[in-house]
């Protein structure tokens, strides 16, 4: 079970890179249309070079998406009953949340890449990000880190500072100039003033983690999660800078793309793992 839980994790960070990666190559549009590439074939053609390859390649790895999370699911209805605590509807969330997945990305494709779109679909990704690591979690046997009241407190206060910088990221690339396509409007922020905004809540969450730290030295509780998440927050935060002050080059956005979806999962890790979420009866 563990292997499909983790393979569920890795597989929708993955589908969040390539769909970035569409993004970033300007191959929003490589198959112009949906569910077919373009009208009269389901595949591409070599009509749409490139862009229509790379298109093409992310709507396959949907299909990768849909094995697994069948696999997963059927595994754990094989599963005793009492086995399937906490795995049942987590392995249910993800099937159908890749079919609304491939639904979204149709209409994004349908609307000419429109910006709220494009970011739905990404917020949709993270959502089942968050997912698969409840179900990685459960597949562990739900075991939590004791944690004081003071530490589930500060922890409780994470995820929602780390959602919301991760949905004004949203905004700021819906400003930026990787649209997916060259004939595609931008949201119409300034890019300058959204990403102001944007590194408020992060800095409020690279403060929070040392605040979790600090509380889990006092009351002698494990750091290792802790360590992880404020390591990868600060990776976040110089790729975040690096970028924007370069240009927004395309391997840093890329990069920066999955650290995003990287530390979705290590926030949801975070509060079910210290007792905020879930607690062991």
């Amino acid at each position: 079970m563990k292997f499909y839980a983790w393979a569920s994790v890795v597989s929708q960070i993955l589908l969040v890179v390539t769909g970035g990666l569409v993004r970033l190559t300007g191959s929003g549009l490589g198959c112009p249309t949906w569910p077919e590439c373009e009208p009269g074939s389901l595949t591409n053609v070599p009509a749409l070079g490139i862009h229509g390859v790379i298109e093409f390649t992310n709507r396959m790895l949907t299909f990768v998406l849909l094995l697994i999370s069948v696999l997963t699911f059927l595994t754990v209805f094989s599963l005793a009953k009492a086995q399937r605590k906490g795995l049942f509807w987590p392995a249910f969330v993800l099937g159908l949340g890749i079919v609304a997945q491939a639904v979204i990305g149709g209409i994004s494709v349908l609307t000419g890449l429109n910006s709220y779109i494009v970011g739905t679909h990404f917020l949709v990704s993270a959502a089942l990000i968050s997912v698969a690591t409840i179900l990685l979690w459960n597949s562990y046997g739900r075991k939590t880190i004791p944690a004081s009241k003071a530490l589930q407190n500060v922890t409780a206060l994470l995820f929602p500072l780390g959602i919301v910088t991760v949905i004004i990221g949203v905004l700021v690339t819906g400003s930026g100039p990787h649209a997916g396509d060259a004939k595609t409007p931008r949201n119409g922020f300034n890019p300058d003033l959204i990403t102001h905004l944007h590194s408020y809540p992060a800095y409020l969450t690279l403060g929070l983690v040392l605040l979790q730290i600090f509380v889990a030295i006092r009351s002698n509780a494990k750091l290792t999660s802790s360590i992880w998440l404020l390591v990868a927050l600060i990776v976040q935060a110089v790729i975040g800078i690096w970028q924007t002050r370069a240009g927004l080059p395309i391997e840093l956005v890329a990069i920066h793309l999955l650290g995003a979806s990287t530390l979705v999962a290590l926030f949801t890790w975070q509060v079910v793992s210290r007792g905020v979420w879930f607690r062991n009866k």
